[in-house]
């Protein structure tokens, strides 16, 4: 299968930009390209009863509420850019998408960026996160938690179901990992496959890691690549997105795999004709839209449920 024809002219016109890739300039340049070309392709952003920020002296979070009164379900969200760029805005409209069509309340994390602060500050921003929020829900008007993020964020929040599971808390209800890293090696076919002309390529991997993970040792911490953990039972259902045309497909496959074949229930949703990152650019492919609205159809189910 080819790539869907609106990720083609997406394609081309990342080709005809002016504008360096990530990997040829800082990462403080690096985050205002990144943070400049998704508004662009981002869809008309929902209405929302309440957004407002917490902070904290390593992280904050922008709360989105999108009804007022009584308590709902919690969504921690972390976002992608590879550990090293994407912030709060750049995942605005998604995470408005999923607080309106989920009917939940999201928290998203605005976790310490590399290599200003490399592995493992992100972990531990994401994990002292959800903690907070599990602490405080009843402050918060919140009422079970899922985790959830894209590329470097379902990275994290993959890590984060773990570590809850191993530190005994707090309950997390449900995993939504879209295109999630979970194997630092960068070793599967996949990476060749769809290294070049796809949006996220080798080099932009490569710059990336080089940031979060500078020591090549903590390449098989499995609070970097979840997929090397040695356990993965007992760990909350998931959905898993995947795009065919993304270097990390067999990575995301793998993990949904490795879950399965702990006893974890996982979909795993690949979308053939997709890139990387494509769930954020609802404005320009209608594909986008689509996966957000089975994101929330599966975060919908997981909160209807009652806890074991």
């Amino acid at each position: 299968m080819s790539v869907h024809p609106q990720v083609q002219a997406l394609l081309d016109r990342v080709a005809r930009s002016p504008l360096p890739p990530y990997h040829t300039v800082s990462p403080f340049v690096a985050r205002r390209i990144y943070r400049d070309t998704r508004a662009v392709l981002a869809p008309k952003a929902p209405e929302l009863a309440e957004v407002r920020l917490l902070a904290f002296e390593n992280y904050a979070m922008r709360v989105y509420r999108p009804l007022t009164g009584g308590t709902l379900p919690g969504l921690m969200y972390f976002h992608g850019g590879g550990w090293t760029i994407g912030d709060l805005d750049t995942h605005d409209v998604l995470c408005r998408q999923l607080a309106v069509g989920a009917r939940c309340v999201v928290f998203s994390v605005d976790y310490r960026l590399a290599p200003e602060y490399p592995f493992p500050a992100a972990v531990d921003d994401c994990f002292a996160a959800t903690r907070y929020v599990a602490e405080n829900a009843a402050k918060l008007k919140v009422h079970g938690i899922a985790v959830g993020g894209d590329s470097a964020g379902g990275n994290l929040a993959a890590t984060v179901a773990l570590l809850a599971r191993d530190q005994g808390g707090p309950a997390i209800r449900f995993q939504l990992l879209i295109y999630p890293a979970t194997d630092q090696r960068c070793a599967t076919p996949s990476h060749e496959r769809n290294g070049q002309g796809y949006l996220l390529t080798r080099d932009s991997i490569d710059f990336f890691r080089r940031s979060y993970l500078p020591n090549e040792k903590d390449w098989a911490d499995w609070r970097a690549s979840p997929l090397l953990a040695k356990s993965h039972a007992n760990l909350p259902p998931a959905l898993i997105i995947a795009a065919g045309y993304d270097p990390l497909v067999d990575e995301c496959r793998a993990y949904a795999d490795k879950l399965r074949a702990s006893g974890v229930q996982v979909a795993y949703r690949e979308f053939a004709d997709m890139v990387h990152g494509f769930i954020l650019f609802g404005g320009v492919i209608d594909t986008a839209n689509t996966a957000v609205q089975e994101c929330c159809a599966a975060l919908r189910a997981a909160f209807e449920k009652v806890p074991a």
